[in-house]
């Protein structure tokens, strides 16, 4: 699998010590772009900017009002995310993709893993203060968790599955049932194995088993 594929493309599988060497890449491009941007932005605006990459950042063009409220340094910040966010959060989402199906899962998954508990801590604001609200908390937590491990942590299938080749290379047929086997074993043919030769004389033609049976 070439850079382009492994980093950008949503098709095939990475292992996960592939998965963690793509979220270090990610995270040496943010450090690389502060410190590429954070004198420049500086000197222009006239005072420190803080630079920082988030999705809150993303999120704030969409409200006008907090929007009017930042100060030119941190507009200045968010243009910066609004510029190199949708980068990372692609790399993030298609090595995510390829892990998933390095543990035979669609990437559909990753709306259970990830979009649901970030719907929900940004809807906590909102929802009343109740016992019937726990539930959906320890709920978000959970599917948080699972997919953190699912990610980072458990091995993909060593065999051939639905997305591709076990990316390791070390291929592992799948375990067959004892049932599976003894279809996939031919019966026994009696008269396959045995043939009558003729005599050319008497006494008269005997049984003998097939060379090479």
């Amino acid at each position: 699998m070439d850079c382009t594929s492994y980093l950008f493309g949503f098709k095939g599988r990475i292992n996960r010590a592939r998965y963690w060497m793509a979220g270090l890449i990610v995270l040496c491009w943010m450090l690389f772009l502060a410190l590429l941007l954070i004198l420049p932005l500086g000197y222009f605006f006239g005072s420190p900017v803080n630079i920082s990459f988030s999705i809150e950042n993303l999120l704030v063009i969409f409200d006008p009002a907090a929007l009017g409220a930042k100060s030119r340094s941190e507009i200045a910040v968010i243009v910066v995310n609004v510029l190199t966010m949708p980068l990372f959060l692609w790399v993030c989402v298609a090595t995510s993709v390829k892990r998933l199906h390095d543990r035979d899962k669609s990437g559909w998954w990753l709306v259970l893993f990830f979009v649901v508990p970030s719907l929900y801590g940004r809807l906590e604001e909102y929802l009343p203060d109740s016992y019937w609200v726990l539930p959906l908390a320890l709920i978000a937590f959970a599917l948080s968790v699972w997919g953190f491990v699912e990610l980072l942590f458990l091995r993909g299938t060593k065999w051939t599955n639905r997305f591709g080749p076990n990316p390791l290379g070390k291929e592992q047929m799948r375990a067959r049932s004892a049932q599976a086997r003894q279809r996939a074993t031919p019966p026994w043919d009696q008269e396959s194995e045995i043939e009558m030769v003729p005599h050319k004389a008497s006494p008269p033609p005997v049984w003998r088993v097939k060379p090479g049976a």
